[in-house]
């Protein structure tokens, strides 16, 4: 059984005195230097000059480099995207670390694939919200907060799990539960999640949704409908009560040709297989030494991939349905 805290599980008292320095000003960054501040804790931002440091100033918050900031901070939050981290950590972080700091990862890919090995005379801890940087800081401004992991890599101190849980707290994620979990677990079952559901399965899926009913002949603004615009109400439903709710709230119609006919496009053995070819390719390292490399040959693949979709017709038609949306929402 996971072990899960809640906010009866964390002591806010152990950040007293205690600088956190987040490195970072993006989606997560911004939600979580914000919370942390929101509950009383003194908090710092790292950056290099440019919007995000124009922002965080704007925000209120001391803003310096990533230097001054890991030598300044007792807890350093390392939000930097995945792929500059390695180089940052280096020049910039690695040289300016002492005993008695405690380094914090919200996704722990450059650890776990060893791009980055911290020092043996700090804690390292893994704290992961499970939500877009938007979402988290907009359901901790309503008094709510969203699900979160939390795992320890190293434990000089003795106490890095206790700092864990406080940070936890102060990001409002104990409010709804944090799942204590492992580096490698907390990696591998995020791209794995991203790459055959969230992100890979599910654009896919919509994608060949729209071109079937757009080759059977229907328009493709029905289509886009269909297959696009009405997933967020699914998805609702979902969120708010697993599937049992959404098949209880669509049609029987739907229910019946959901469960009949669904298995039929994806439970099969072909898919299975590609599945489980990814779990493999996350898991053996062959996923990240890919993305690796696609990072230092200047991201070919991913530049000519992002092309593609701009030009896809669901895209097109996505784009003009939602500017004719958008002008009769602001004449309304």
């Amino acid at each position: 059984m996971a072990k899960i805290y809640y906010d009866e599980d964390a002591d806010l008292s152990v950040l007293e005195g205690k600088t956190v320095a987040v490195l970072g000003y993006g989606s997560q960054g911004t939600a979580q230097a914000n919370n942390l501040r929101d509950s009383g804790v003194n908090v710092i931002v790292g950056l290099r000059k440019g919007k995000s440091w124009e922002r965080a100033e704007r925000d209120g918050f001391e803003v310096m480099s990533v230097a001054e900031a890991t030598k300044k901070g007792d807890i350093i939050l390392i939000l930097l995207p995945d792929e500059i981290q390695k180089e940052i950590f280096e020049k910039e972080i690695a040289p300016n670390l002492s005993p008695g700091k405690v380094l914090s990862w919200s996704h722990a890919f450059n650890v776990h694939y060893n791009c980055i090995i911290p020092p043996d005379f700090v804690d390292v801890i893994l704290i992961a919200p499970k939500a877009p940087g938007k979402r988290f800081r907009e359901e901790f401004k309503r008094g709510f907060g969203v699900p979160g992991l939390l795992a320890v890599h190293q434990d000089v101190s003795g106490k890095a799990k206790e700092i864990a849980l406080a940070l936890c707290k102060a990001m409002g994620l104990t409010r709804v539960g944090v799942i204590e979990t492992t580096f490698k677990e907390e990696v591998e079952t995020d791209l794995i999640g991203e790459q055959i559901v969230l992100c890979g399965g599910v654009s896919e899926l919509i994608k060949m949704g729209f071109q079937i009913l757009v080759e059977a002949g229907y328009q493709p603004e029905v289509a886009y409908f269909e297959c696009l615009n009405e997933l967020k109400l699914i998805v609702d439903l979902i969120y708010e009560g697993g599937l049992e709710k959404m098949w209880n709230d669509v049609s029987d119609t739907a229910e019946y040709g959901g469960l009949t006919r669904g298995p039929r496009i994806l439970n099969n053995e072909q898919t299975w297989n590609a599945m489980w070819e990814v779990v493999e390719e996350v898991q053996s390292g062959e996923f990240a030494r890919e993305w690796i490399l696609e990072n230092l040959a200047g991201r070919p693949v991913l530049n000519r991939l992002r092309e593609i979709e701009r030009n896809l017709l669901i895209e097109k038609v996505g784009k003009t349905l939602r500017s004719a949306w958008q002008k009769e929402e602001k004449e309304g």
